[in-house]
């Protein structure tokens, strides 16, 4: 029989619960909070490096190199050497004194004040290092502090900052995209293991690189091929066993029909009966599920072919009809439209507990409905998902007369897929509602073949 594989979950929809379900996007963000904190590492160890060379070599050079600017200013310091200085080197110059007061870059006036302040206890080694480097003082009482002029480039913190994080969204995109390549075998394996649990063997994962995922999807194929092989020899007996019954079992009622009238003949007629049609179905399901029966299609009226089942063999059993109008004529096979009409109705009259049934039909978009409606007990939500499986009965303690053997609605869902549309089961409280939705243009050879491949 077909083997059927629970549908996956979902996917989450919060932006949260997708990023956690991504794989790739958890490997991007480990990338860019490695890279992040490598930079981080190499930034802090670098700085450090620096700041032990700085201190042990490029202080000395600071120190003569500004003694030797303290000493072209003068002593007493002269104004125009000063200014000379300022103009040829990017240097601010303060000159602090008795006679002389003055200031190359007056804007930073507070700056100057807040930093070079002798009165003002420093807060750190760092600020007390800078002031004894930056600060001379010259034999008349004249403090001269030196420090950074005024660079031409006010603009280009910020063009970094935002050519920074443009370079870094592009790497995050390319090594998202790198990703994606990479765990490309991903989708297949998904996609691939999706159509084995449909049922269709027919295409295997494609194998594109050979990696581990590339194992993985040999392996995952190599699986698919021993669970088809081992249902198409489960499959190739249950025919063989039910062609070899139909012989005999036709002799038996043959000879059923010469034994004397009576309640045993009955009897014994009865469950020849049900075997036949146990048979029956067995081969036409397998027929269906295998995409090889071929559909004799004809312009059928679903209306006219509802009335005249109803008419023939349901008359006074409690069915209501509900038809509309408007339906157009369907390119039906006329014999397996009348097969699934009947399972439905025999199955709402059966567990609807003596309730009226309803068989309506409506003109969707797209297509045509027709549903038939119990008002029974109905069944709970896990025994719905399950209905239309073969030899699946609700109750297995049931009897047979009442229950069946469990492939009347999974003919009904293979005749609907036959024809390129679906079967819908779904609670109507009270009762349960079965739709056969059909589609306007009917279906395609290649379409009915491809849903109803063999699992």
């Amino acid at each position: 029989m077909r083997w059927r594989h629970p549908a996956p979950d979902c996917p989450p929809r919060t932006l949260r619960g997708r990023f956690g379900h991504s794989l790739r996007w958890r490997l991007v963000a480990l990338f860019v909070l490695l890279a992040l904190a490598t930079t981080a590492v190499f930034v802090a160890g670098t700085r450090e490096v620096f700041s032990t060379g700085w201190r042990g070599v490029a202080l000395p050079l600071i120190a003569d190199y500004v003694d030797r600017l303290a000493a072209e200013i003068g002593d007493p310091p002269e104004l125009a050497r000063a200014q000379a200085i300022t103009r040829r080197l990017p240097v601010a110059i303060r000159i602090e004194g008795p006679v002389l007061n003055w200031d190359s870059h007056p804007e930073r006036q507070r700056y100057h004040d807040h930093f070079h302040d002798t009165s003002r206890e420093p807060h750190s080694a760092r600020e007390q290092m800078l002031r004894t480097l930056l600060t001379r003082s010259t034999a008349d009482g004249h403090r001269i502090v030196f420090g950074v002029g005024s660079l031409q480039w006010p603009q280009r913190p910020v063009w970094f900052a935002w050519a920074t994080l443009g370079g870094l969204l592009v790497l995050t995109a390319l090594a998202f995209a790198y990703v994606r390549h990479l765990f490309r075998p991903l989708d297949d394996i998904r996609a691939g293991a999706q159509r084995y649990g449909a049922g269709d063997f027919s295409q295997p994962i494609p194998q594109r690189r050979r990696d581990e995922l590339g194992e993985l999807a040999g392996q995952v194929n190599a699986m698919a091929e021993g669970l088809n092989r081992m249902l198409e020899g489960q499959r190739g007996l249950l025919l063989a066993i039910s062609h070899e019954l139909r012989s005999p079992l036709t002799r038996a009622r043959l000879n059923a029909e010469l034994v004397a009238e009576g309640p045993e003949r009955d009897a014994l007629l009865r469950d020849l009966a049900a075997m036949r049609d146990l048979i029956a179905d067995l081969l036409e399901s397998e027929r269906l599920a295998r995409g090889d029966a071929t559909l004799q299609r004809e312009p059928t009226d679903l209306n006219a072919l509802a009335r005249t089942l109803v008419a023939a063999e349901f008359d006074g059993r409690g069915v209501a009809l509900d038809l509309a109008p408007d339906l157009p004529t369907l390119a039906l096979d006329r014999v397996r439209l009348q097969l699934l009409l009947r399972n439905l109705l025999d199955n709402a009259l059966r567990h609807g507990g003596g309730t009226p049934v309803l068989l309506s039909t409506q003109r969707q978009a797209g297509g045509v409905r027709l549903s038939v409606r119990d008002q029974g007990p109905g069944v709970d939500a896990a025994t719905l998902a399950r209905l239309a499986e073969p030899f699946f009965r609700p109750d297995a303690a049931r009897s047979r007369e009442r229950g069946g053997v469990g492939l009347g609605l999974y003919l009904c869902r293979l005749v609907a897929q036959s024809h390129g549309g679906r079967l819908d089961i779904a609670p109507a409280a009270p009762g349960l509602v079965v739709s056969l939705w059909l589609p306007l243009d009917g279906a395609s050879a290649a379409g009915a073949a491809g849903a109803l491949r063999p699992a």
